[in-house]
């Protein structure tokens, strides 16, 4: 297998392990139904999913595994265009994939499980989700958000004052606590991939709303690697 092509398949196996494995926390385990108390182990599943992707395909591609972060890259001056493009649709694959597999493992239970009523672990705003934030704070929240999970991937993986061996301990840190404060606003995406693959299965108000979704982590992402690449936050 080519190179670019072991890139590519190891985003798509780390977007949809981050997707089984936070959304199905938020589903499977019930931790959804559970708010706030279950703020923190939801948190830990995407954290940790992040953290182990981190060290298992990052040797690989980099462990992405988020169109934001691979943008962030791009607006770095990290990584050229035509491979980003590459490494974007293998994530949504990933994360329609890991969606997929949630979806199939949900439909298994005996007592059957409703998916409009049950969803997916999928992101939102609005009255009846979740802490009932408006349009406003789930803009403001998604990009600001986006921008600090970003930041702080750029900067432990730069190459002069970088977090070397730890980055992807701290990187799964960063996305768990962003979760304690703003999973009640969004359910938190910072993840264009990660709303998307749920969004598209479960339809109606998750569908309408995921342009919220795709759009502002991107901002937020371009926000912190422009920052970098103007060396306003770069250490060289």
């Amino acid at each position: 297998m080519g190179g670019m092509m072991k890139k590519y398949l190891a985003e798509l196996i780390g977007t949809a392990t981050l997707v089984l494995v936070g959304c199905g926390a938020v589903t499977i385990g019930g931790y959804g139904a559970d708010m706030p108390l279950g703020v923190v182990p939801i948190a830990l599943a995407f954290g940790l999913a992040v953290m182990a992707m981190a060290y298992c395909i990052g040797p690989v591609s980099g462990c992405h595994i988020n169109p934001a972060v691979t943008v962030a890259m791009v607006a770095a001056g990290r990584m050229e265009t035509g491979t980003a493009i590459g490494y974007i649709v293998a994530q949504v694959i990933g994360g329609i994939i890991g969606a997929l597999i949630l979806m199939v493992l949900l439909s298994g239970k005996a007592s059957g499980y409703d998916i409009a009523a049950g969803g997916l672990g999928q992101n939102g705003w609005g009255t009846g989700y979740l802490g009932d934030y408006g349009l406003t704070a789930a803009i403001l929240t998604e990009i600001i958000a986006t921008f600090l999970f970003t930041a702080v991937i750029l900067g432990v993986t730069q190459e002069k004052g970088g977090g070397g061996n730890v980055a992807g301990l701290i990187i799964g840190l960063t996305l768990f606590v962003l979760h304690l404060p703003f999973i009640q606003i969004t359910g938190l995406s910072v993840n264009p991939a990660r709303s998307f693959g749920p969004a598209l299965f479960v339809g109606g108000t998750a569908l309408t709303q995921v342009w919220l979704f795709i759009v502002m982590p991107l901002v937020g992402a371009a926000i912190a690697g422009i920052l970098f690449r103007t060396k306003v936050l770069s250490s060289s």
